[in-house]
């Protein structure tokens, strides 16, 4: 039985997330206090498939590939039938029926096979697209925010690569970079960077770090 794969992923940008991941979240604001740091916290992930420009990308991926799914799941269910047939009469074919009956099922799974892995690398292509350009486009949010509110660094805790072991959800502007993101783009349009006001409650409307 082949193995059932899922072609559309539950989140956008999932498959793509290391390449913004590892890059260092960091601004410099203006003349900081000699040995005073302000670092917060953000789920970059979280942002990218939180904005309204993230979740529209991935309805329409998900609209645009679905009917690729629905193809790739029936093929596999023939070739179900096809083994179940086999198994269940396999012993009273001739020979050559058999044979041949194995062979139609070998040579389904490897264009089935084929056909997913080509369908799967073309999905990641527009993925990657995507990420670049969200990408760009959230990084300039995070860096004037971190600016106009003297944050010295922001930490990506959606990256492996950055142990966080514990932040206080008073630091996590995830929410925060989302909502302004979602201000100052439309549609996928360029972000534009108006001054931005220091958040009365910082991170209120923010999970938990770590989550």
């Amino acid at each position: 039985m082949l193995m059932k794969r899922s072609l559309i992923p539950a989140a956008l940008l999932t498959l793509a997330i290391s390449g913004y991941g590892q890059q260092s979240l960091a601004a410099t604001p203006s003349a900081p206090a000699a040995g005073q740091q302000k670092i917060a916290i953000m789920s970059l992930q979280g942002v990218l498939v939180g904005t309204n420009d993230g979740k529209k990308a991935n309805q329409e991926l998900t609209a645009k590939y679905e009917p690729k799914k629905k193809e790739f799941d029936q093929r596999q269910n023939e070739i179900a039938q096809e083994e179940d047939q086999l198994r269940k009469s396999g012993n009273v074919m001739s020979e050559e029926k058999r044979n041949e009956l194995q062979r139609d099922i070998d040579e389904k799974k490897r264009r089935l096979q084929r056909d997913m892995q080509d369908a799967e690398e073309e999905l990641q292509n527009e993925q990657q697209q995507i990420l670049q350009k969200l990408g760009q486009r959230v990084m300039a949010v995070v860096t004037k925010y971190a600016k106009d509110n003297g944050y010295t660094m922001v930490l990506d805790d959606s990256n492996p690569s950055t142990p966080i072991l514990y932040a206080s959800s008073a630091v996590d502007i995830t929410q925060d970079i989302i909502d302004l993101y979602n201000k100052t783009s439309v549609d996928g349009g360029p972000v534009t960077t108006p001054s931005v006001p220091s958040p009365g409650t910082p991170g209120k409307n923010a999970a938990p770090a770590g989550k």
